[in-house]
């Protein structure tokens, strides 16, 4: 059998071909409650899942940058395992609803803010994970380039006709198109047949990033140089660069935090999250960031300059030695990370990518073919804009290895300015979760545009939630714009290193304020979550028991909570 059907396919999704009226772009079968056959992650899942995860280029980016910009590589660790450790607290909390409920951030969103209103949330996560695919398309690209210059010496010399700014020459871009392509062919591919592929990745980062490792520590003298290099940035410049990093660590998961519940969703049971974001995800950032700042640091002794960017460095590697055993190395390397940045791409962009999309326009967008429409706009945002160097020869030509590095400052920037939108996004979710409906979420209410439905509000949206939204994102929007380059004073550029906080927090207690003097149908005043939903069609299943039946509601959907014995 193969991976399509053609005779199956329709321009109707599935789940949505006997919907009507408004209720057909409210819903189909990819964005309900997951099946019990699919709920297959466990303890040990969750926590090789962020190992698997956190195995990718973008790591080394974020870890490493600091030690370009002034802090010791020790100082560049406690930043990142703090800010993560953090942030692992906000993930598993926001992905309590996919857990429990089996929901995904789409559907999550429609309970705070309408079913209408999820929209723009919903929109605001797809551009992220779309921009974010864009990036990691570069990075990937950069890796082919690697490859083909260890092949073909020629490439490097190939006339650049990019424009300038962008972080990829023509023969750069030629490596983006060819890791674009690799890409969409594996998207084809059903995601529960990949799970073999997943945990081959860790297996190729790990040979791939000791390899480098030890590559780069033998010439540079051993690992004890290394260790001992001392950061350059002294005084208060010091200590606001670990306020920014130890923020940063967080604020660069946003988007983690904000669709937790697309990762939970799978679970056996709710509680087999914990152990896996608690702990595996901060500690499978720190190894990362470890190996990265460790290699980063070595390129300081080798070189004479920190270089951010590992795959920047391997082709430095090759370029300084163009040796067969060097090629042969470089061309190794650059494939098992080119081979990581593929599935990072998918699960970590493309699936919350394709989830968002589907919900954006659930009558004719499946999960899949969000992977695709995902795909193609992220080519089309030029993302390789987005790492942009500043670099450059006497001559005023680009220098062919700096543009592929780009430059640590602009891709910081780009990391910490979309936090704001996401935090004010996630902190109403928490709010709503936990202190207004306490847990409790009435499923087939966030599929039917029925005026009685729970999540109706105000003609489908909440004004609460967008009240509190707005609120969360006002005092972080000159910090924002000042990351966009617009003339600022030190203190705002300073204030905005706490945005991701600033906006979590107001937007949770606007909200929770607007619910106290304004209290919606849904607020309960006890915590009555369940310990599992079922689908109604999976009622007469043998290990499940009914816990709450309701009447149906206009869709046609039971109002069905069940919970597992």
């Amino acid at each position: 059998m193969g991976i399509f059907r053609w005779s199956d396919w329709s321009v109707v999704a599935t789940g949505a071909e006997d919907l009507h009226g408004k209720d057909a772009f409210l819903d189909n079968d990819d964005i309900r409650p997951l099946k019990l056959s699919d709920r297959t992650w466990t303890h040990w899942t969750y926590f090789t899942f962020w190992f698997s995860a956190t195995a990718t280029i973008s790591n080394w980016y974020a870890s490493s940058t600091a030690q370009a910009l002034g802090l010791s590589m020790w100082e560049s660790l406690a930043c990142q395992f703090g800010g993560q450790a953090l942030i692992s607290i906000i993930i598993t909390l926001n992905g309590r609803p996919g857990a429990t409920y089996h929901i995904g951030f789409p559907v999550v969103c429609r309970v705070a803010f309408g079913v209408y209103g999820a929209w723009w949330p919903t929109f605001n996560r797809a551009v992220m994970a779309i921009v974010w695919n864009g990036v990691n398309a570069v990075q990937g690209g950069q890796c082919i380039y690697v490859m083909l210059h260890a092949i073909f010496p020629s490439i490097a010399d190939l006339p650049n006709h990019m424009g300038e700014g962008s972080a990829l020459t023509t023969a750069g871009m030629i490596g983006f198109v060819i890791f674009w392509l690799i890409t969409c062919a594996f998207l084809v591919i059903p995601v529960p047949k990949m799970r073999g592929l997943v945990y081959a990745k860790l297996v190729v980062f790990i040979i791939s990033a000791v390899a480098m490792l030890a590559w780069t520590a033998t010439k540079a003298g051993g690992l004890g140089p290394v260790v001992r290099q001392r950061g350059t940035a002294t005084g208060s410049e010091r200590a606001w660069l670990i306020v920014q990093f130890l923020m940063l660590g967080a604020a660069n998961c946003a988007t983690f935090a904000s669709n937790a519940a697309d990762f939970q969703r799978y679970a056996k049971r709710k509680n087999d999250v914990l152990v896996g974001n608690l702990f595996g995800f901060p500690v499978s950032n720190l190894i990362v960031a470890i190996v990265g700042n460790l290699v980063c640091a070595s390129s300081q002794i080798i070189f004479g300059e920190l270089v951010w960017n590992p795959v920047t460095l391997l082709d430095n590697l090759q370029t300084a030695e163009y040796t067969s055993a060097n090629r042969a190395g470089c061309f190794f390397i650059a494939a098992c990370f080119a081979y990581c940045c593929i599935f990072s791409s998918i699960f970590e962009n493309s699936l919350p990518a394709g989830n968002d999309i589907a919900a954006l326009f659930p009558k004719y967008l499946t999960v899949r073919r969000g992977f695709f429409v995902c795909a193609i706009l992220s080519f089309a945002i030029n993302p390789w804009y987005l790492l942009v160097s500043r670099a450059y020869t006497p001559n005023n030509h680009p220098q062919p290895l700096t543009r592929l590095q780009g430059s640590a400052s602009v891709f910081i920037s780009f990391l910490s300015s979309y936090q704001i939108f996401l935090s004010a996004i996630t902190g109403i979710l928490l709010v709503n979760y936990y202190l207004i409906s306490r847990g409790r979420i009435n499923v087939a209410d966030c599929f039917t545009s029925a005026n009685t439905g729970d999540y109706y509000y105000t003609h489908g949206w909440n004004i609460r939630a967008y009240a509190a939204y707005v609120i969360g994102i006002i005092p972080n929007f000159y910090g924002f714009l000042h990351n966009m380059g617009v003339s600022a004073p030190l203190g705002v550029a300073r204030f905005y290193f706490f945005a991701y906080w600033v906006g979590l927090v107001l937007s949770g207690l606007s909200f929770w304020i607007s619910c106290k003097v304004w209290p919606p149908a849904i607020m309960e005043d006890r915590w009555i979550e369940p310990k599992d939903y079922v689908r109604p069609e999976e009622e007469d299943y043998s290990e499940v028991i009914e816990a709450v039946n309701m009447t149906e509601n206009p869709s046609g959907m039971v109002k069905t909570v069940s919970e597992k014995v």
